[in-house]
C-alpha cells in the first residue's frame, strides 16, 4: 500500500477519483444511520476541492482505497472526514489513515464526528482512544457523535 498527500484542487484526475471513493463511502454510512442525507453525497468535484484542507490517501497500485483530511487549528486538528472503499474494509486502512494525522498534529488534540448509529466508525474511534464529547442533530433528524482524543 502507497500512502501519499495530494491535493483534489489541483489534480482533477484525482478529485474525480476522491470523490467516487467518498460517495461509495458515505453511501454505506447512509445504509448504516437510515438517511442518505449526508453532506458528502451531496457533494460535487467543486465542493470537494474546495475546502482548504490537508489530504492523505491509501492506494493500491491506480485503486484508491482510503482518504483522510483534516483543518489544523493552533490547539487542534478537526479530522474533516475518514473514508474507505467498501471492498477494502477490515484491511487496518483507516486506523493507518487516523495514525498519519495523530502524527501529523505534532501533540494536538484530534476532534472528529461520525453518524451516532455508525457502529464500525464509532468502535474505530474508541479503539483509538477518542472519546465521545457530544451529539447534535444536523441536519434534522440526522445524529452526529463528537469525539476528541485523549
Amino acid at each position: 500500500m502507497i500512502f501519499s498527500c495530494p491535493d483534489p484542487a489541483l489534480d482533477p484526475h484525482f478529485a474525480a477519483k476522491l470523490l467516487s471513493l467518498q460517495h461509495e463511502a458515505y453511501a454505506l454510512e447512509a445504509a448504516l444511520i437510515g438517511d442518505d442525507r449526508l453532506p458528502p453525497l451531496q457533494e460535487d468535484h467543486e465542493a470537494l476541492a474546495a475546502p482548504r484542507v490537508q489530504w492523505c490517501t491509501a492506494w493500491e497500485g491506480v485503486d484508491l482505497l482510503g482518504a483522510v483530511s483534516w483543518h489544523e487549528h493552533e490547539d487542534h486538528v478537526d479530522i474533516d472526514r475518514v473514508m474507505v472503499s467498501p471492498s477494502a474494509h477490515r484491511r487496518g486502512i483507516a486506523s493507518e489513515l487516523l495514525a498519519h494525522v495523530r502524527d501529523d498534529a505534532h501533540g494536538r488534540q484530534l476532534v472528529v464526528s461520525t453518524g451516532r448509529d455508525n457502529a464500525p466508525a464509532v468502535e474505530l474511534y474508541i479503539k483509538h482512544g477518542f472519546k465521545p464529547v457530544e451529539e447534535e442533530e444536523v441536519p434534522p433528524g440526522i445524529w452526529i457523535t463528537r469525539f476528541r482524543s485523549s
